[in-house]
């Protein structure tokens, strides 16, 4: 038996609370065709900001309107890939022949584990600079000689050169997110997954589940994201007095992005939980440093951090004047963790679109433009930023609108 649509869910959820669709439409601040398209099976999907306000205006969760059409909604954001993914792609899903051995393997021995740990932490300031080309290009040769090192370690190696293994397919899964490939970066986050519970090592597990919990609200899977990070938290939660910096960081991270998914769908009561407990988290960590050898992820969890979380959920529950008001207590300038950054700056654009500022949504727009073009060129949430501005200006759009707007894909 076939599975409901959005479509489906959001006609019985709308008729239960007798609204009509018109009545609906004014109260969301969503275009009455686009409510009819999605009950008449017209429309697939639909983008999950619409889905935020229609579900927050009936008083359920968006997962309900959801129901098991996630991966509509997620094939209905845009694919702007214009790199290579042939070379990633034969490294974290190799063919393997009827012995279970890959029939592509680096030639030679691999290098030692210290120059390996230094090529990954060169592809991760890659990546956390936005140099997605640059990480690409490395990430293959440098999984496949960790592969081959994992094989050659011995018993006592072992441990270690499996955590080498986890943050490599760790690092490949975010870059994969980052360029939409979901389905391989869903593969290349299990097995990192499966990497970390061989090390022993929960810190690098819990920063993977991080990244699961990230592509999982990427699909629209967000009472999986949920479900999945408060588990995760349960299970690693530190003695704060007793933790050391790079735990605490996990766990943050972990709670973060619990705090993110219940945002997304409809739960602030519990997001603002999650994310006052991370909070304090950052603030047990206070100035210290995790430690040497750890992505910059994991030393890139601070107090700022989550403060741009606190910003996050404000505008994911529509609320423009409560995103400007928290971004004030926000840091200046771009952060370790890049795109923690960016995708805040973003949340600043949104609200100021909202309050029909259109300059200064525009002036945050050039700024992540010329720090972060590659970034941006992927992010659906900016096209949709884009187009609210151009649609919005009543003077013909400006040389700079007009360049933000090639570089998202806007018409």
């Amino acid at each position: 038996m076939s599975r409901p649509t959005i479509g489906e869910n959001l006609a019985r959820i709308r008729k239960a609370t007798t609204l009509t669709q018109e009545q609906l439409a004014e109260r969301a601040d969503v275009d009455v065709g686009v409510i009819r398209k999605l009950e008449q099976g017209a429309r697939r999907s639909a983008r999950m900001d619409t889905l935020h306000a229609l579900a927050r205006t009936l008083g359920v969760s968006t997962s309900a309107l959801i129901g098991d059409a996630s991966q509509a909604a997620a094939r209905g954001e845009p694919d702007n890939r214009p790199l290579s993914l042939a070379e990633i792609r034969r490294a974290v899903a190799p063919v393997r022949g009827i012995t279970g051995v890959a029939l592509t393997v680096p030639t030679g021995a691999p290098p030692a584990p210290a120059v390996l740990r230094a090529h990954l932490h060169t592809v991760d300031r890659a990546y956390q600079d936005n140099d997605y080309a640059r990480a690409l290009a490395a990430l293959p040769p440098l999984l496949l000689d960790v592969r081959a090192a994992v094989d050659l370690a011995a018993d006592d190696e072992q441990p270690a050169a499996y955590v080498l293994l986890a943050r490599t397919l760790h690092s490949a899964g975010n870059l994969l997110i980052q360029l939409r490939a979901g389905d391989l970066a869903q593969t290349a986050l299990s097995d990192a997954l499966d990497a970390a519970r061989r090390s022993g090592d929960q810190v690098v597990a819990a920063t993977v589940i991080q990244g699961m919990c990230w592509l999982l609200m990427r699909q629209g899977r967000i009472a999986e994201a949920a479900e999945l990070a408060v588990a995760t938290a349960d299970e690693i939660e530190p003695r704060m007095r007793r933790a050391q910096p790079a735990e605490l960081a996990a766990w943050g991270w972990v709670a973060t992005a619990a705090s993110a998914a219940y945002a997304r769908d409809n739960r602030p009561d519990e997001a603002a939980e999650l994310v006052d407990a991370a909070a304090a988290a950052a603030a047990r960590i206070g100035e210290r440093d995790p430690g040497p050898g750890h992505l910059i992820m994991v030393g890139g969890f601070d107090a700022a951090r989550v403060q741009m979380q606190r910003v996050e959920n404000a505008a994911v529950a529509g609320d423009p004047g409560r995103t400007l008001e928290l971004s004030a207590l926000v840091p200046p300038g771009p952060s370790p963790v890049g795109s923690s950054w960016q995708r805040h700056r973003l949340d600043v654009a949104w609200a100021h679109t909202q309050r029909r500022q259109y300059a200064e949504a525009t002036a945050v727009l050039v700024e992540l433009r010329h720090v972060a073009p590659a970034w941006l060129r992927h992010q659906r949430y900016a096209k949709d930023i884009v187009q609210s501005v151009s649609d919005g200006r009543r003077r013909a759009m400006s040389t700079e609108l007009a360049d933000l707007a090639a570089l998202v894909g806007c018409n």
